[in-house]
């Protein structure tokens, strides 16, 4: 299918998280989706290594069943002060006008997680770091971070709308029962909604400046 005319910041400072603007009328086809994930394969692997897998969940009632567990996990996170989006003071009238339309987005996505065409999974196959030194923990997922943002490029390249959220795992073994996913070999690291996004026209969010966040030889 054909691009969308967006150069490499174009295409970087415009993928967005997208929830409100999916279209869940939509399918998606299995060859666009196969797209994403082979641009994916491309991405950084530690020692060449892929461990990096996708589940690409297509079955209304697998799908419908994760976004019963991801509403559910939301519903905790809500309750987080300090943590849920919601709850967080940005300390501008401008910042937190923002806050709030990222909040309203992201309350929606809880109770439509399920009804987009397809759910993608991002996992790594390799024993579970629960307790793991820091080393093994950022080595193993940065064999799948990089690629699933790789699909999320390729995807709205191709017109598509994904969010990263990872809320749901805090009921991963209930995911991971829903596929068949072998929770002891295999851990999710991400899950994001995928469909078509009504109009293509996404901007830069507003940042503070790139020198707020900068260390310059030293911390």
């Amino acid at each position: 299918m054909p691009l969308l005319p967006l150069d490499a910041d174009q295409l970087l400072t415009s993928t967005r998280a997208v929830r409100k603007r999916l279209d869940f009328s939509r399918n998606v086809d299995e060859h666009i989706i196969r797209e994403c994930v082979e641009i994916a394969m491309q991405s950084p692997s530690g020692s060449n290594n892929m461990t990096m897998r996708f589940v690409v969940v297509r079955d209304e009632a697998k799908r419908k069943a994760i976004g019963e567990v991801y509403r559910q996990c939301y519903e905790i996170y809500r309750s987080l002060d300090g943590v849920y989006i919601g709850s967080i003071d940005k300390g501008g009238d401008a910042e937190n006008a923002q806050q709030k339309r990222s909040t309203d987005s992201a309350d929606y996505l809880a109770n439509h997680m399920g009804d987009a065409p397809a759910l993608i999974l991002a996992c790594t196959q390799s024993a579970r770091m629960e307790n793991a030194p820091s080393m093994v923990t950022a080595s193993t997922m940065g064999n799948v971070l990089p690629a699933m943002w790789s699909f999320m490029l390729a995807a709205r390249a191709r017109g598509l709308g994904t969010a990263w959220t990872t809320i749901h795992l805090m009921m991963e073994q209930q995911v991971s029962d829903i596929l068949g996913i072998p929770f002891n070999e295999v851990q999710q690291a991400c899950l994001s909604p995928l469909a078509y996004t009504v109009g293509t026209d996404f901007k830069p969010a507003h940042r503070p400046p790139a020198d707020s966040i900068i260390h310059w030889d030293g911390w």
